[in-house]
Parts: structure tokens; C-alpha cells; sequence
């Protein structure tokens, strides 16, 4: 069985006064997850919390068994946030149009499966390298899938914020699922977009391949958005895993 060592931090950044973003580490069930909230006013970080809190309930009975078992938890996980969020937006008018990215990494035998919607985005460093897991669902990154613009031009299009798919945004949700098999040192990255838009990957990876704990990892990846401008709030969900298999 895999286990992991986790660590989690969220700042508010620079620029907003209140802090959407809201996280679950979880290392003895094996599960990690972030969500960025949007909508404005506080609606954003109720629809984050409840993505969250619901993430946290489904998973109280324990983790998988199995990679399909974990496969299927994880989907039943968003259409049930998905469901919670539409239904509060619908009695309550205040939170009309609030929704939130949702990421969840969830360990299982030897395997990892990650769940995904919005623009958050999970990494994983393994061997010295870098790589993005997830795809963001954004306006710009159908830009730069059709060819229209590069990956650098998206960083700074003044559109790069416009996602096309959000947990609470619609009733009927199309969830990502990604899986692979889990080796010992691997490192996932959750982050919100606050990270991404403010710290290049070769920073990221620099970062990730440095001899600092864990934790330090994650305070210095939150300081150097900050350093950058910290435009928006800032989370970084890490995963170290220990034993595989």
C-alpha cells in the first residue's frame, strides 16, 4: 500500500482581502485536494468549502480498495459538490453564480488517481522533472491547444482567467480523471491558479528538487508568489510519496 507525508499551505496574497481557496492533506487516508473559489463577495469560499467539506465526508469511510473503486469515488465526489453548491445558489439568491475549481488526488494500492475541473492544477515531480498532470479548462488553453497563441502569451492574455468548466457552474459536470502508477519520492503539487499565474515551472521545479522539508517547500513556493506580485490567493498541496506497492 502507498503511504504518503503531506503539507499544505494558503496565503490571501497581496491583493485581496479575503481568501477563496481552501484545502484537505490528508496523509493517512492517502488523499489530497484543493479548490479556488469564484462568485464574488464570500460566495466564492462558501462554494471552495463545500467542495472541501464534501471531499472530506466522502472519504470518511476510508480510503479504496482498489484504482476503479477510486476512479468512481472520486467522480461521485464532484457530482456531489456539484449538486450542493447548485442547490445552496438556488435557495440562497446571494450566491447565485458561485462555483469553484476543484483538484483531488486520492492513493490507492500502487496507483494514484487524480480528479480535475477548472483551472487549479496538479503537478508531478518525479526523477528531477517537472510535469503538468492536468489540463486546465480555460479560454486560453483551447487557444493554444488550436495553435492561436503560445503558452507564454497565454501566461500574460488578459482573458487567461475565463474557465469553461466549474464545480457549481452547471448541473451536469464533466470530470477529468487521470491515473498512473505511484513510485517511492514521487512529489505532487496541487496549486491554485495564484501559483501558476505568478511562478514559471522551472522555478516550480527548482523548488520541488531542493533539500528543504516539505513544509519548507511549500512556504517558500507561497513566498515566491508573493515576491511576484501575489495577485490573487496562493495554495500549494504537497504529497511526498514514501512507499509504493
Amino acid at each position: 500500500m502507498i503511504r504518503i507525508e503531506s503539507s499544505a499551505r494558503t496565503d490571501v496574497g497581496l491583493r485581496r482581502s479575503n481568501n477563496e481557496d481552501a484545502f484537505v492533506s490528508a496523509p493517512e487516508p492517502g488523499l489530497l485536494a484543493l479548490a479556488d473559489g469564484m462568485g464574488g463577495a464570500a460566495s466564492g469560499e462558501v462554494a471552495s468549502g463545500i467542495f472541501a467539506d464534501t471531499v472530506r465526508e466522502v472519504l470518511s469511510a476510508g480510503p479504496p480498495s482498489d484504482p476503479e473503486e477510486a476512479e468512481e469515488l472520486v467522480r461521485n465526489t464532484f457530482l456531489l459538490a456539484n449538486l450542493r453548491i447548485r442547490e445552496l445558489a438556488a435557495r440562497e439568491p446571494e450566491h447565485k453564480g458561485m462555483g469553484c475549481t476543484g483538484e483531488m488526488v486520492v492513493f490507492t494500492a500502487d496507483r494514484y488517481v487524480v480528479g480535475h475541473v477548472g483551472d487549479s492544477r496538479v503537478y508531478l515531480f518525479r526523477g528531477g522533472r517537472l510535469r503538468q498532470v492536468t489540463k486546465d479548462h480555460s479560454f486560453v488553453q483551447e487557444q493554444v491547444d488550436q495553435g492561436l497563441i503560445t503558452p507564454g502569451q497565454a501566461r500574460v492574455h488578459p482573458y487567461r482567467h475565463m474557465i469553461l468548466r466549474a464545480v457549481g457552474m452547471h448541473d451536469s459536470l464533466s470530470v477529468d480523471l487521470l491515473s498512473g502508477k505511484a513510485y517511492p519520492d514521487d512529489l505532487f503539487l496541487l496549486c491554485s491558479d495564484g501559483l501558476s499565474d505568478m511562478v514559471g515551472d522551472l522555478l516550480i521545479e527548482e523548488r520541488l528538487a531542493s533539500g528543504l522539508s516539505l513544509g519548507e517547500k511549500a512556504d517558500r513556493l507561497i513566498r515566491d508568489a508573493c515576491d511576484a506580485g501575489g495577485h490573487d490567493n496562493v495554495t500549494v498541496v504537497l504529497g511526498l510519496v514514501l512507499q509504493a506497492g
